[in-house]
């Protein structure tokens, strides 16, 4: 997840343009979502990349990032946190709408590869309360926002963090890989 340095994940109305993303730091994340077939979404998020990605890739003009994240995006399996979806008609796609966290214990409980979380705020925000994120992979843009979208809101208990990796990209952005610490 992108952040900036004082905390936000989004402007005050969901600004995110000024996330700063390159052909590097989509080598690095496109090697890493690769090794995944699983992705987490709140409903917003899931709406917005299903109306880009499954198509993405096919377009004249397509860079090699879409290309390939288009390509990823069709095979993953997708979860989707909502209130109002169904899974009607969806391919490839599980809805869990009631009781989430015995919903996603039982997905992380199959075999198989870790589940990525893209963006969702909200959903971030409701697992992070729940204690179902298992690790932090952050994306930390050199700016300060001033107000926004924070990361952790209502945090009830400390979450103890393992720093695994960091790297520094070109740009400026700096990626910091956590593991909970329990």
């Amino acid at each position: 997840m992108h952040i900036s340095l004082d905390g936000f994940v989004a402007g005050p109305n969901g600004e995110m343009n000024w996330i700063k993303v390159d052909e590097e730091i989509f080598d690095h994340i496109g090697k890493r979502i690769s090794e995944t077939n699983a992705a987490l979404y709140g409903r917003v998020t899931y709406e917005m990349m299903e109306g880009y990605w499954p198509t993405a890739g096919d377009e004249p003009d397509a860079s090699k990032h879409d290309i390939e994240h288009s390509k990823w995006y069709k095979k993953a399996h997708k979860i989707v946190l909502s209130k109002t979806m169904n899974e009607a008609g969806l391919t490839n796609t599980t809805i869990i709408n009631d009781n989430v966290a015995d919903k996603i214990n039982e997905i992380k409980q199959q075999e198989g590869p870790e589940i990525l979380l893209f963006g969702s705020p909200t959903a971030t925000h409701s697992l992070i309360q729940q204690n179902l994120i298992d690790g932090y992979w952050l994306f930390v843009n050199p700016v300060v926002l001033g107000q926004g979208i924070p990361l952790f809101v209502d945090i009830k208990d400390k979450i103890k963090l393992k720093l695994l990796t960091t790297r520094q990209f070109t740009s400026g952005v700096t990626e910091l890989s956590y593991v909970v610490d329990k």
